[in-house]
C-alpha cells in the first residue's frame, strides 16, 4: 500500500522447474497388487467394487518408483537463484538430479530396521526389489490403523452456501474431514453423480454410506443420531475401497487443451529462423530477427504466396506468439525487429513462465476468470479463517488446489484482454492481484521492510496477454487507471506501452477495498463475479468500516481513518469530501456520529491510523 513502489531494475527469479508447491493431507494414494504379483499405484474414484472400471490407474515411469509428496517447509523471504537464461541441457540435468534425490530421499526413508521397536514388538517387513535399488515397508501397526479408521467426507462447490455451512459444522465438531470441490476436481462430478444420482452439493458420506445434504445433516444433529453415527465409524473397520477417496496429489484431470492451430508455423520458425542480437536504434537488440526473414522463411517451407506469409506473421503478432521489438507495429514485411514472447527480455522472471510458451489454444479471458475465482475460493474456503481476516499460507502451499493454480496461471500468458468489458476487466484484475499476493507470500515471503515492499510489489510478475504484470502495475496502471504510486513520481505504463490499451477508462475508489495485499492492516481477501463486481466493492467497503476501517472520538472531535485514505487521496477527493463519501457505507451508529460532528459546524480533526504491515496468517 503506502510502499508500494515502480518496478526496480533487479527482479528475484523464481525456480523454473519447480515454481509450485502442492497437495495436502487429505489425499490418498494405494498399493494394488495385480496377477503378476507386482505393485501399482492406483488412484480410487470411488465405486462399487474397487477392482472396477471406476478406478483410474496412473501411469508412472515405474510402477514402484516413490509417489510424489507435498513441499514440507513454507519458503519465507527467500527466492530461488535467478536463472541467466534457459538451457536445454541444463533443464535435463537439473530434472535429472532432482528425481535422483527425490528417489534416494524417499527409498531412504522407507527403509526400516527389523530390530524390535520402543515397545519391544518386531514388525512385520516386507521387501520387494527394484533394479540397483532395495526398497523396504514396515505394514502398518494396529493402533495406526485404527486411528485411520471412518472417513467422513462431502463433496462441494465454490461459494456454495449449504456446503459453507456443513464445513462449518464438522469444524465447530473438531472433526477431521475430507472435502471434494468438483469446481476443483472436475474430474470427480462423474462419480458424485453415479453415487447420488445428482450434481448437487453438498453430499456427505460416512465412509461408503450416502448420508445426504445439509437438511439430512441438520435432522441427524436435531435428533441426536449424529454423534451416534460418528462414533461407529470411527470405532468400526477403516474406510474400504468403496468409500469416496481424498483428490490425489499431483495428477491433473485430463483437460480439453487443443494445441494452436498456428502451433506447427511456430514450430518450424523456431528452428529456421536466424534469432540474434542486432544493432538498432544505437541500440543492441537481443534475440530478434527481421520481419522478411520470417516471410521468407515462410514461403521456403510452406510454398505459400508472399501475401500469404505476411498475412500468417500478422496472425502469430495478434496471437502473441510474436511482438515487435518496440511495440510499433502488429507486423510488417522489411527490416522491422520481431521477437519470439519467450525472448522478451523480462518474460523469463514471470513466475508462470517455465521457459516456455504455452502453445495451447488461448482459453478466453472471461473463462479464465472464472476458473481462477472457483479455485482461489476454494483455497480460502479450507484454508482460511471463516471471517477470512487469517490465511494458513503454509496449507496453502502444500495445498493440491494450490498446485492447480499454479498450472492454471501458464493459460494467462497468451490470453486476450481486449475482448474483456470494464466490469469484466475490473474484476479479473481484482481476482488476479489478490490471487498473486497469495502465490507471493509463499513464494518470497511478506514484506516486511520498504525494501522487501518495493521488491515484493515491484518484482513478483505474471505473464499476462504477452506482457509482464507485477502488482504495483495491475493496482496502479490497470485498475487506478495509470496513475502514480504513492512516493512515485512516474507514472507505471510510459507513453506507447500496450498495456495501456487495457486499463480502466473510469476509475472506480471502491477497489481499495477489494484488494488485499496480506497483511493485516488491508481489507481481507476476497474474490469478485464480473456481473456482480460493483455491488460486491460496494458491500467489501461497508464491511471494512464495520471493523477497524474508521474510528470516532466525540470528545476530541477526530476521526480515525485507514491510512489508505492518506496514501490515495487523489482517488477519494479532499478530507471533507472523504467524509462525506463514506457515509453511504457506514453503518448507521457511526453514519450519525459523522454526521453530527460535520453539522455542528465545529471542528473536524481527521487522525490516520497505523498500518500493520505483519502477515495475516
Amino acid at each position: 500500500m503506502g510502499s508500494e513502489t515502480e518496478n526496480p531494475t533487479h527482479t528475484q527469479q523464481p525456480n523454473q522447474h519447480n515454481p509450485c508447491f502442492a497437495s495436502t493431507q487429505n489425499h490418498s494414494y494405494e498399493p494394488v497388487t495385480n496377477d503378476n504379483n507386482k505393485i501399482e499405484t492406483a488412484y480410487r474414484c470411488g465405486g462399487d467394487d474397487a477392482h472396477s472400471d471406476s478406478r483410474v490407474m496412473l501411469v508412472h515411469p515405474h510402477s514402484l518408483l516413490p509417489i510424489p509428496v507435498a513441499p514440507h517447509d513454507f519458503q519465507s523471504n527467500q527466492n530461488d537463484v535467478a536463472l541467466p537464461g534457459f538451457s536445454v541441457g541444463s533443464f535435463f540435468r537439473q530434472r535429472s538430479s532432482d528425481l535422483s534425490a527425490a528417489i534416494v530421499k524417499r527409498v531412504s526413508s522407507l527403509r526400516q530396521s527389523t530390530e524390535e521397536d520402543n515397545d519391544g514388538e518386531k514388525r512385520e517387513v516386507t521387501e520387494f526389489n527394484l533394479s540397483d535399488v532395495k526398497v523396504v515397508v514396515t505394514t502398518k501397526r494396529e493402533e495406526e490403523e485404527a486411528s485411520l479408521r471412518g472417513r467422513i467426507s462431502f463433496f462441494s462447490r465454490s461459494d456454495c452456501r449449504d456446503c459453507t455451512a456443513v464445513r462449518r459444522f464438522f469444524r465447530e465438531k473438531g472433526l477431521k474431514f475430507v472435502e471434494i470441490n468438483i469446481d476443483v476436481f472436475g474430474e470427480r462430478e462423474k462419480e458424485l453423480r453415479e453415487r447420488t444420482g445428482s450434481g448437487s452439493v453438498p453430499q456427505i458420506f460416512f465412509n461408503e454410506k450416502l448420508i445426504g445434504g445439509l437438511v439430512a445433516l441438520n435432522s441427524l444433529r436435531n435428533s441426536g443420531e449424529f454423534d451416534r453415527k460418528v462414533a461407529e465409524i470411527v470405532g468400526g473397520k477403516a474406510a474400504g475401497g468403496n468409500a469416496p477417496w481424498p483428490p490425489v496429489y499431483g495428477f491433473d484431470c485430463a483437460e480439453e487443451d487443443h494445441a494452436d492451430e498456428l502451433v506447427g508455423v511456430v514450430s518450424v520458425l523456431r528452428l529456421r529462423l536466424p534469432v540474434q542480437d542486432r544493432l538498432r536504434r544505437l541500440k543492441m537488440i537481443k534475440n530478434c530477427f527481421e520481419g522478411n526473414e520470417l516471410v521468407e522463411a515462410l514461403i521456403q517451407h510452406f510454398h505459400c504466396a508472399r501475401n500469404e506469409a505476411v498475412e500468417i506473421g500478422q496472425q502469430l503478432s495478434r496471437k502473441l506468439f510474436i511482438h515487435h521489438v518496440f511495440g510499433e507495429n502488429d507486423f510488417e514485411e522489411g527490416s522491422n525487429l520481431y521477437r519470439f514472447l519467450e525472448h522478451e527480455p523480462l518474460i523469463p522472471r514471470c513466475f508462470n513462465f517455465r521457459g516456455t510458451t504455452n502453445d495451447n489454444e488461448p482459453k478466453t479471458a472471461a473463462a479464465i476468470c472464472t476458473k481462477l475465482t472457483k479455485i482461489m475460493s476454494a483455497i480460502l474456503e479450507s484454508y482460511a479463517s471463516d471471517d477470512r481476516q487469517h490465511v494458513d499460507y503454509e496449507a496453502i502451499s502444500k495445498s493440491e488446489e494450490f498446485r492447480r493454480y499454479v498450472n492454471m496461471t501458464q493459460d494467462l500468458q497468451r490470453v486476450n484482454l481486449l475482448e474483456l468489458s470494464e466490469n469484466e476487466k475490473l474484476a479479473f484484475f481484482l481476482n488476479l492481484y489478490n490471487a498473486m499476493v497469495i502465490h507471493a507470500v509463499i513464494t518470497v515471503g511478506c514484506p516486511e521492510g520498504v525494501i522487501d515492499r518495493r521488491s515484493f510489489f515491484g518484482d513478483f510478475q505474471y505473464l499476462v496477454g504477452g506482457h509482464p504484470y507485477a502488482l504495483n502495475s495491475i493496482k496502479n496502471g490497470i485498475l487506478r487507471c495509470n496513475r502514480r504510486s504513492p512516493y512515485s513520481l512516474v507514472k507505471p505504463f510510459s507513453k506507447g506501452d500496450k498495456r495501456l490499451e487495457v486499463a480502466l477508462v473510469k476509475l472506480n475508489p471502491l477497489l481499495h477495498f477489494g484488494l488485499c495485499n496480506g497483511t493485516k492492516s488491508s481489507p481481507k481477501v476476497r474474490f469478485f463475479s464480473p456481473h456482480r463486481v460493483v455491488d460486491e466493492l460496494r458491500g467489501a467497503a461497508r464491511e471494512f468500516f464495520e471493523n477497524d476501517g474508521i474510528e470516532v472520538d466525540l470528545e476530541k472531535r477526530t476521526i480515525y481513518l485507514t491510512r489508505i485514505f492518506k496514501w490515495f487521496s487523489g482517488d477519494f477527493g479532499q478530507e471533507k469530501e472523504i467524509l462525506k463519501w463514506m457515509l453511504n457505507y457506514l453503518d448507521p451508529n457511526k453514519a450519525g456520529l459523522v454526521t453530527h460532528l460535520l453539522g455542528d459546524s465545529g471542528p473536524v480533526h481527521i487522525s490516520y491510523q497505523n498500518f500493520d504491515w505483519s502477515i495475516n496468517s
